[in-house]
């Protein structure tokens, strides 16, 4: 796996969306460092998780993951020699009573998720910590109560505290000292009780200065008469200061006696918030739990691009049984390139764990790497700069890929000359599938989806194009290669037919004659058919010498099509491009010889002189064609068979 591919495929994006449903910033962490895994194991193990979470929060959606904040700083202020701060103790005690109410969640999840419900017993039960933390710690502060040393000094402080008071407040109401005072009030300067007073009587009162106004005019006397109070408190303070640490680290010292335990059910309660993460997502977008292999097997029923949602046109999609290797053609803003940034999108969401918006059944294979080739919307004054980029990117791919790759090839071969990018890129796709790559490839090339069409392991896709609306419906269309609609399209719009003919005659190097009915799209697809068999016999003259690899099939023969796998019988055929028409489920079907093959052979179904009109016409066919044997019958029909 590589950057590129991440960015590209904005697997970024959805790990983005996966973090907004973590509880704590240490799930939303790991989330944002997640990585596709290439080992089955894992990844079967992965998605069984999200599964059952799924099924806990369909029963609860309220899970007790909390208390989580600030647990990674602790654990790392372990063992250093120094006390834990009240707040971090208190931020413990937290934690412990998430994990308490954890303990209590699972306990009846055990058979709708036996997996997930089992990680809770890594979480030990630690009561005398928790006590002793509550009993310590009140209000993120050491308790009164925290030891006997400590209840006593701060009985002292309060008692000292309340005489200190006293003695200020005598001194600033009386009447010896009440003319040599700014005002009748007392303030505090780095802890100490002073009166202000003013700056000429400074050698009237015993004291020692601690701060003056702004303006000098006043000074804050601390009386040599109530300093030793204050001496005293303070030396009260230091003690109440050293009986905290000592509690502090009395607690610190059991924290650490538990750590092991306290890190593993920490470690738990983040993998349960990433877990309960993925299985939120996966509920947001009707996420699916697929089949896995390894086999280079992928068939998607359904799916959707999970940042585009149930707006999206549903995408089936089979390859690897046995074709690897899918051509795409079809109009600009077709969905071309969503479909392929869809299938890589998801194949790394499942190889993370994750569920996917499919239909119940699909299956997708395990890659190593998911290689892309996908442009990136530049302008065409910088087309031999993006030509360049492209290349070099493909470069790689050629030098990385192995069978256990997944490449996704967007608009192969543009941004030069159309002849030796044509060129380029079948030569590309040849090597690729020589390699065992599985592929998938978007071009306008009428050439290669010929290519595609002529050579095993390879198959033809197209986006379809409502002619009607001039509208792309964005479905594709497996087992075919799209039509060229430009001439069609021209036509629509009211483009002069001279014009659109002598476009025909450049492109396709023949005449051809285009009226307005020809704007049919029936008609359309059977002219375009017929440029294809045209050149399709060009081709067979200019190689007459060469032999033939298309199987001869006998009318009558049981043939097994495919990708579909369905079984069917021989009508007619070959015609100038291998096609032959094949009944199957009572219609006949055009299919090329490439995607039939032989089940049971004519001769050994039926008699020499068998009549196929028993299962290639209809009973009323039969018996119209016995009733015109015997003569004209006045307004009969017979629908013949092309």
């Amino acid at each position: 796996m590589n950057q590129h591919s991440f960015e590209v495929l904005q697997y970024q994006e959805i790990k983005s969306q996966i973090a907004n449903f973590a509880l704590t910033s240490e799930g939303k962490q790991k989330i944002m460092d997640l990585l596709p895994s290439t080992h089955l194991k894992q990844i079967e193990a992965w998605l069984d998780e999200v599964s059952e979470a799924v099924n806990i929060l369909n029963k609860s959606a309220s899970v007790p993951v909390h208390g989580l904040e600030g647990m990674e700083r602790l654990l790392g202020s372990l063992n250093k020699g120094g006390a834990l701060r009240t707040e971090q103790l208190s931020g413990l005690a937290d934690f412990l009573d998430c994990c308490e109410k954890m303990r209590r969640y699972m306990k009846d999840k055990e058979f709708i998720a036996p997996r997930v419900s089992s990680y809770v017993h890594s979480i030990e039960n630690l009561p005398e910590l928790a006590s002793e933390i509550s009993r310590c710690i009140r209000n993120s502060a050491v308790d009164d109560y925290a030891s006997k040393e400590l209840l006593k000094i701060r009985k002292q402080i309060s008692i000292e505290t309340e005489r200190l008071k006293e003695r200020v407040q005598q001194f600033v109401r009386s009447n010896k000292y009440k003319s040599y005072l700014q005002e009748n009030v007392v303030s505090q300067r780095n802890g100490r009780y002073v009166i202000p007073i003013k700056k000429e009587y400074r050698n009237k009162i015993n004291g020692t200065v601690l701060d003056a106004s702004a303006s000098g005019a006043t000074l804050f006397l601390e009386p040599t008469e109530i300093a030793a109070y204050q001496d005293e408190l303070e030396w009260l303070r230091a003690d109440e200061e050293a009986e905290i640490h000592k509690v502090l680290m009395y607690l610190t010292g059991l924290v650490e006696a538990n750590e092991v335990q306290i890190r593993l059910a920490f470690e738990t309660m983040v993998h349960y918030d990433i877990l309960f993460a993925k299985a939120k997502y996966s509920r947001s977008i009707d996420g699916t739990k697929v089949n896995v292999n390894e086999g280079n097997y992928l068939n998607l029923i359904d799916a959707h691009h999970p940042l585009i949602g149930q707006k999206a046109v549903p995408l089936t999609i089979e390859l690897g049984n046995p074709e690897n290797a899918l051509v795409i053609t079809g109009p600009n803003t077709g969905g071309k390139t969503v479909t392929i940034k869809t299938v890589g999108l998801l194949t790394l969401m499942v190889q993370s764990g994750l569920l996917i918006p499919v239909a119940k059944g699909s299956s997708i294979s395990i890659f190593q790497k998911i290689m892309v080739d996908i442009g990136d919307g530049q302008s065409i004054v910088d087309n031999l700069s993006t030509f360049s980029s492209r290349i070099k990117n493909i470069i790689g791919i050629l030098e990385e890929a192995t069978p256990r790759t997944l490449a996704l090839l967007d608009e192969l071969g543009s941004g030069t000359d159309p002849r030796e990018g044509m060129g380029l890129a079948t030569a590309i796709l040849e090597q690729l599938y020589a390699k065992g790559t599985t592929l998938l490839a978007t071009t306008h090339y009428s050439e290669i989806k010929e290519y595609a069409e002529s050579h095993r392991g390879f198959l033809n896709g197209s986006m379809e194009f409502d002619l009607e609306t001039l509208k792309p419906t964005y479905k594709l269309l497996i087992g075919k290669g799209g039509d060229s609609q430009a001439f069609s399209i021209a036509m629509k719009l009211g483009m002069h037919p001279k014009i659109i003919e002598r476009a025909h005659q450049i492109t396709y190097k023949e005449e051809k004659q285009y009226v307005s009915s020809d704007i049919d799209p029936e008609r359309i697809k059977q002219r375009e058919k017929q440029v294809i068999i045209n050149k399709y016999k060009n081709h067979i003259r200019k190689n007459a010498n060469k032999a033939t690899s298309v199987p001869i099939f006998t009318k009558g023969d049981n043939v097994q099509v495919y990708p579909s796998e369905e079984f069917g019988i021989i009508y007619s055929g070959p015609d100038a491009l291998g096609n032959y028409i094949v009944q199957v489920k009572g219609e006949k079907q055009s299919h090329n010889h490439k995607r039939l093959k032989l089940y049971i052979a004519a001769k050994e179904l039926y008699p020499e002189d068998y009549d196929f009109d028993i299962i290639f016409k209809s009973v009323e066919q039969r018996k119209l064609n016995k009733s015109f044997s015997k003569g004209h019958i006045e307004g009969a029909v017979i629908n013949l068979d092309e």
